[in-house]
């Protein structure tokens, strides 16, 4: 657990490193400096063993950059979790949505030196009482990733090309992992599939919304009335329009040149990517480098890295090994086309599922120690069918990655310029885009139309019953399928739950992925909620906030304290929350509360 203490600006350390360095040269010198100064900003609070650690944060694409000081604790310890059927009510088709009923909570308790609960003059109390309709409210936490400050042409490329391609890919691969789930329901458990499927379906939901903002015309207009308000304040000023004039155009043309490599960004796209890749090819592709490398006189410490990623790459079922190995083929034919030489030699003559089933049922690369010890001693078949494989497609992604490559070092210098640019002229009045660093956020409670009705401000206990039982003859032959199923505790209200207690309320606040678990505050800096996801009107937010439907959906602190007390019996842990006294055992916290 790591607490903020300090952010220090290290702006001018930064650009006297980089100067006029672009390329590779300049990513070089800024790690470098970043090194140097985290070094030293530790050094002078006692080392590495102090208990603090340092990292460097950039902000607008790079234009600004701190250093921010933690003080770390690593004894922490779970406290309590609910079940997952509470935590994830409403399973894919409930995410991102709302109205909610979700306990989506846990408490971990941090541990001094010598195993006490650690004492902190810093903390938020509980409030016990809630938050009403229309109070404010503030976020504190670590967004994600956004992208707000990228020029029309960048969300034009993204919408066109690069997030139609991880959107299909997602899809494709949910289609595969969904189809042997149903097939093998033992295995899938055994190697916990249904994460990984749900971690796709998630995904899948974001890139849709995110995908359908950006086919909205009014969005892209209103991004376009700000960058062309960005213009014009840089055109005003001689001085800006000396450094950063043509700027945005530039970047315009860079998106136009990686259109000449739009077919790799479907066809390579998670590659090695553990969870989603065919762990036969993963290794294969390991194996090729590492070969390659050998053959050219390179010395065994050379390829270390790659020898180690490769030890690293475990085993799958061979049935899904061989689908993904199929998915693969299958995305190389739809962004290639049959036609193309490489793939002809790829498949041989065969399907793409007759092409996977020789690479995993005859290659050395389908089992994790066969495929180490092969390639530790030198072993490996040059014919061996994932490598040969492997071998027919890389010149295509060796050409698809020197486009990408090439635009993107340029871009990235851009993006560094137009960040200054906008800090110069707006000031920390255009907020930077999220880059997983603390942030506060303000809003207020309140609901908002949605599907010809209006959603409210906040949903009951009540709300949750009903869709537990609405749903229960869908899945009356086998309940627990149910994304609505309740753990058994819950399967009839226990006595003394009061059924009107808040469960879930949604926010103005403007978040992103990475907020999950952010603490909810009240104008008295008492913790009132924990957000963990974002209405289906949020999506778009990754590039643009609209308030008048972006809502934020959080955990009520109620919800909480009514289900640790009636659900779970955890006295000891509402006393806590509630009182901040921290009783020996659960009697006595009964008794105290008596």
């Amino acid at each position: 657990a790591d607490q903020l203490v300090a952010i220090i600006d290290v702006t001018a350390e930064m650009d006297d490193a980089v100067g006029d360095r672009t390329g590779a040269e300049r990513a070089e010198r800024i790690e470098e400096r970043s090194d140097e100064i985290e070094e030293r900003l530790l050094e002078e609070r006692g080392g590495e063993d102090s208990g603090y650690k340092v990292e460097i944060v950039s902000l607008y694409n790079g234009g600004l950059h701190s250093a921010y000081v933690f003080r770390t604790y690593t004894n922490v310890k779970l406290v309590m979790a609910p079940e997952l059927q509470i935590g994830f009510f409403g399973g894919d088709p409930d995410n991102f949505t709302f109205p909610r009923y979700n306990l989506d909570f846990a408490f971990f308790r941090v541990y001094d030196d010598e195993d006490r609960p650690l004492r902190t003059d810093e903390h938020f109390p509980f409030a016990a009482d809630g938050i009403d309709q229309g109070e404010p409210v503030f976020i504190v936490g670590n967004p994600g990733s956004t992208s707000r400050l990228q020029t029309v042409a960048e969300l034009i490329f993204r919408r066109d090309v690069s997030d139609r391609a991880i959107l299909d890919f997602l899809r494709d691969r949910a289609e595969v992992f969904a189809d042997y789930i149903d097939a093998f329901p033992e295995e899938a458990e055994e190697y916990d599939l249904r994460n990984v499927l749900f971690g796709l379906l998630n995904s899948d939901k974001a890139y849709s919304g995110q995908l359908e903002g950006l086919a909205d015309p009014v969005i892209l207009a209103r991004r376009g009335d700000t960058e062309r308000s960005f213009r014009d304040a840089i055109a005003a000023d001689p001085a800006l329009s000396a450094r950063y004039t043509g700027l945005i155009d530039e970047m315009a043309d860079l998106q136009v040149s990686k259109r000449a490599a739009q077919d790799g960004f479907g066809a390579f796209l998670a590659l090695t990517v553990g969870d989603y890749a065919s762990p036969t090819l993963h290794r294969a592709l390991l194996a090729f480098q590492i070969v390659n490398a050998r053959q050219q006189g390179a010395p065994e410490e050379a390829t270390a890295d790659l020898m180690e990623q490769l030890m690293e790459v475990g085993n799958k079922p061979a049935v899904l090994d061989q689908m993904l190995v199929e998915a693969r083929i299958r995305g190389f034919i739809e962004a290639y086309g049959d036609g193309e030489r490489w793939i002809l030699s790829l498949l041989g003559g065969r399907t793409p599922e007759g092409a996977a089933a020789v690479v995993v049922e005859n290659s050395a690369l389908a089992d994790s120690a066969q495929a180490v010890e092969a390639v530790r001693t030198g072993t490996i078949d040059a014919n061996d069918p994932a490598l040969r494989f492997v071998g027919f497609y890389v010149p295509a992604l060796v050409r698809f990655q020197g486009v990408v490559a090439q635009a993107a070092d340029r871009e990235a210098e851009i993006a560094a310029l137009l960040g200054r640019a906008r800090y110069e002229i707006y000031g920390t009045d255009v907020p930077p885009d999220a880059t997983f660093s603390l942030r506060i956020a303000d809003g207020v409670v309140t609901g908002y139309p949605y599907n010809g009705t209006e959603a409210p401000a906040s949903t009951t206990f009540y709300g949750m019953y009903d869709r537990h039982y609405a749903f229960a003859p869908a899945y009356a032959e086998d309940p627990e399928e149910s994304p609505w199923a309740l753990p058994d505790r819950w399967q009839t209200p226990p006595e003394g739950l009061d059924l009107a207690t808040p469960v879930n309320f949604v926010t103005t606040v403007d978040i992103i992925g990475g907020n999950s678990g952010s603490p909810v505050l009240d104008a008295d800096l008492r913790v009132v909620g924990v957000v963990f996801d974002g209405n289906i009107e949020s999506l778009p937010g990754d590039y643009i906030y609209l308030p008048e439907l972006n809502r934020s959906v959080t955990v009520d602190a109620r919800g909480i304290l009514e289900a640790l007390d009636h659900v779970y019996d955890m006295d000891r842990i509402v006393v806590e929350l509630v009182d901040g006294a921290l009783h020996e055992d659960e009697a006595a916290a009964d008794a105290a509360r008596r």
